[in-house]
């Protein structure tokens, strides 16, 4: 092994032992607003994942499973891990001095964090999915987390008001996700491309174990319910009929776990297209713009990929509402591109 070969070797290795804050510590400087803010706001985000983490794992040996008997504001049955997963994220971020507002795809309307000195002085509003995919929970299929921050726009020792939430996606200073599978995983962003960290439950520690993560430019796997293919609009019709031909790459490989998070990641490493358009069954598209479609559109961005509506970029369009749907095109840049391709001809 030449000098050169083993540098690399012994700087990767090195990285792989990082852990999660030392991570953040030694890349605090590419963040706009370094003050330390960033730091602690990821910390207490890594805290509640492992809270959640060792629910998730436990779900079978305890009470945990099944529906909680109320219902959110889309109108889904909540699972007992949504509440618990939606209490923890929301009572861990609460009690840092950072967060001035919190809204969750669980709760009607968004919270106002006060701060300990009760003076509205905190600079952060944070939109959670708390436990997306958990419908899952019951088959032991891979649930996930997914977050994203915003600095708030109203002036700094009043309350927060909607507008702090309804900012476009491009105002996001850092977003992520946590996936609860084999492995737990955590991947971020804050704008300076997307890390993912493994939990190593022996010690409660996060490790960086994917670097630089990346889209294929493109990839072989779409992932969509095809079972509402005859509600889907005729231009995504086309394109899953040509990710079936016979032609160069294709056809590609159906794969779809309907898990947001899980399908993401997995498409982010191998390569591939996520499709939830909009339908006769939902006009507007059914994931949500503000807790699900902005932060893996930031992430798939940051990670080279690409996101829109079909149309639009995902981080260009402004959100009128909290709660607001939107049809989702995710993943590889090429196959996003194709399927926008597809959408286009069929409105000639």
């Amino acid at each position: 092994m030449n000098i050169f070969a083993q540098a690399t070797y012994i700087f990767f290795m090195a990285r792989k032992h990082q852990t999660l804050g030392e991570f953040i510590i030694e890349n605090q400087s590419e963040f706009k607003y370094s003050s330390g803010e960033l730091s602690r706001l990821i910390n207490s985000i890594r805290l509640a994942a492992k809270v959640v983490n060792h629910e998730v794992n436990k779900a079978g040996l305890v009470d945990i499973l099944g529906a909680a008997g109320d219902t959110n504001i889309q109108g889904e049955d909540q699972q007992k891990l949504d509440v618990m997963a939606n209490t923890t994220f929301i009572n861990t971020l609460k009690n840092r001095e950072i967060v001035c507002g919190i809204a969750s795809e669980e709760n009607d309307d968004y919270i106002t964090v006060e701060g300990h000195n009760d003076d509205h002085q905190n600079k952060y509003v944070v939109l959670i999915d708390p436990l997306d995919g958990s419908s899952n929970i019951d088959v032991n299929v891979s649930v996930g987390t997914i977050f994203s921050i915003y600095r708030r726009i109203t002036e700094a020792g009043t309350p927060v008001t909607l507008e702090d939430f309804l900012q476009p996606g491009r105002n996001q200073v850092a977003a992520g996700y946590i996936v609860y599978g084999t492995s737990t995983m955590l991947v971020y962003t804050t704008g300076h491309g997307v890390n993912g960290f493994t939990l190593n439950p022996a010690i409660g520690t996060f490790y960086l174990s994917h670097p630089n993560m990346q889209f294929p430019e493109e990839g072989q796997i779409y992932s969509v319910n095809e079972g509402n293919y005859v509600h889907f609009p005729q231009g995504v019709k086309d394109y899953i009929k040509y990710c079936q031909e016979e032609e160069g790459n294709r056809p590609y490989t159906s794969r779809y776990i309907g898990s947001l998070v899980s399908d993401i990641h997995r498409n982010m490493i191998k390569g591939g297209i996520y499709m939830y358009p909009k339908s006769s069954l939902n006009a507007k598209g059914k994931l949500r713009l503000l807790y699900e479609c902005n932060p893996m559109a930031f992430i798939a961005e940051q990670a080279g990929g690409k996101a829109s509506d079909g149309f639009t970029p995902i981080l260009d369009l402004k959100p009128t509402e909290l709660h607001e749907r939107v049809p989702f095109f995710c993943g590889s840049s090429l196959m996003v591109n194709k399927a926008e391709e597809f959408l286009a001809n069929s409105y000639k």
